[in-house]
């Protein structure tokens, strides 16, 4: 319950190299809309280093860095850091989105789709940010 003794979470911010590239994965894959004065503006000359996806969910943001080294979970040196949990209806709409991220440009991590108990895939979008989407009841 959001308050005076509370700080409200704004929008969760990720890093990357190419930030429209990033924001139009999540914007196709999440349906979210860009802010206000954000929208690609057909310039390339005029890209900004900094965008904003907002929804009535919430809001993501894509900050420009020179380079970005990849998680490289579930093995290697370099961990999640940090991933964000998406969910669908079903197992059918689970599979469905498999062929969305992937016509996106994601790329499959693990793949627990028939696990009886809890459904779901991880991924790593276009710049490595690992995500997931799994089955949950409304």
């Amino acid at each position: 319950m959001p308050s005076a003794a509370y700080p409200r979470l704004v929008q969760v911010v990720l890093d990357a190299v190419d930030v429209r590239g990033l924001a139009e994965f999540y914007r196709e894959l999440l349906g979210f809309a860009y802010r206000a004065g954000d929208e690609p503006s057909g310039d390339a000359g005029s890209e900004l280093d900094w965008l904003v996806l907002e929804s009535d969910a919430g809001a993501l943001a894509f900050q420009e860095v020179d380079e970005l080294a990849g998680a490289t979970w579930p093995t290697g040196e370099r961990p999640q850091q940090l991933h964000l949990d998406l969910a669908v209806a079903s197992k059918a709409d689970l599979d469905d989105q498999h062929e969305r991220v992937m016509q996106l440009g994601g790329r499959l991590l693990d793949d627990r789709s028939e696990d009886p108990d809890e459904a779901l895939r991880v991924y790593a979008d276009p710049a490595g940010h690992p995500f997931c989407i799994f089955v949950a009841a409304s």
